[in-house]
């Protein structure tokens, strides 16, 4: 702000030289008509140009283009006094409200700083938000293998137990880094890998392991959809998306009970619609967007059910293609997310 306003300066050069000019011209276009100004005071003519409406030609050239120089450099210096203190890292800095009512370019400049500011602060507190989560996730498995040491090094536990143990909660932990890694992907917004893919026939891939795996705890799962929806998507991230969607409804779906999928065609035939419903306890009405969050924790009574990772990565998933994920709650009971993918490969997620 301490600097020369060199804007200023040239804009005013330029307004005032333009006036000027303008004044000139018709000042010599009247001269080689022959049209002279009418006779004054002689001692006010310099050269046979009468001083005093020159003077004031001048003078109104310099005020009018000084105002308009100060009405379009001013504003300008207030988006450079909110950038820098948004590079400072103060992005709770607005600078829409010093336009002063302004309706032009520069006030929908402001409006856009505004919006980037806003979703920074966001994107930060996103991250410093699963930066915390992540930290106290990996800390729980991590305790559990050192209290798994411990108590083999005291020899107070069976080793094959604690072996199983330790075992287990290393598998966990590398399950959980490849899905942070997964969702480090989606949200760094990096670009994917596009080919023709058969989404029915990773649907029922899908469902068939999960009623698999699921009959071992007394439930199942059955599939309804059309014969075939071939999209150009990456058929890893759609596979994950839809992976575990499903895994999520099987795991909390009630003991005997059917997880249904159902997917059918838009009547345009270009988008494709998955719901998959449980009957499982669902969730409150104000956790429906939440759950898609990474970490999110539904607590119900004195425990809690944690959602984790694989609902967040099915929204980046489905997303990054163009596509919509919701969470409703099922008729009866039990929770019901809809996928709305699109066939087009002409989207690039922004």
């Amino acid at each position: 702000m301490a600097q020369p306003k060199l804007l200023f300066r040239k804009l005013l050069l330029v307004l005032s030289t333009c006036m000027i000019s303008s004044i000139g011209l018709t000042a010599l276009y009247l001269w080689l008509l022959g049209i002279t100004p009418p006779p004054g005071d002689p001692l006010l003519k310099v050269s046979g140009i009468p001083l005093v409406p020159a003077l004031i030609a001048v003078l109104a050239s310099l005020v009018f283009g000084g105002g308009l120089a100060w009405y379009l450099s001013r504003p300008l210096e207030h988006l450079r006094w909110g950038l820098q203190r948004m590079a400072q890292g103060r992005l709770d800095t607005r600078v829409e409200p010093l336009m002063r009512g302004r309706r032009d370019e520069i006030a929908d400049l402001a409006h856009d700083i505004d919006g980037m500011a806003v979703q920074l602060q966001g994107l930060i507190a996103a991250r410093d938000r699963l930066l915390h989560d992540v930290s106290h996730e990996l800390r729980s498995p991590l305790s559990r293998i050192q209290a798994a040491i411990g108590l083999l090094k005291q020899g107070s536990s069976p080793v094959a137990v604690m072996i199983e143990r330790v075992e287990r909660e290393t598998l966990r932990l590398d399950a959980m880094i490849d899905e942070m890694l997964t969702l480090h992907r989606l949200t760094a917004a990096a670009p994917i890998s596009r080919n023709a893919v058969d989404v029915i026939e990773l649907l029922h891939d899908i469902t068939a392991d999960a009623d698999f795996e699921g009959r071992a705890m007394n439930r199942s799962v059955r599939i309804e959809s059309p014969e075939s929806f071939v999209a150009h998507v990456d058929g890893e991230l759609v596979y994950r998306a839809l992976e575990n969607v499903i895994r999520n409804a099987v795991k909390h779906t009630a003991e005997g009970s059917v997880v249904d999928v159902r997917a059918r065609l838009h009547a345009e035939g270009d988008r494709l619609e998955v719901v998959v419903s449980d009957h499982g306890p669902g969730v409150p009405p104000h956790m429906l967007e939440a759950i898609f969050e990474p970490f999110v924790r539904i607590d119900q009574g004195e425990s809690g059910r944690g959602v984790g990772l694989g609902l967040a990565i099915a929204r980046r998933a489905v997303g990054a293609h163009g596509g919509t994920i919701v969470a409703s709650l099922a008729t009866g009971g039990g929770l019901s997310i809809r996928i709305e993918l699109p066939r087009s490969p002409n989207f690039y997620p922004t």
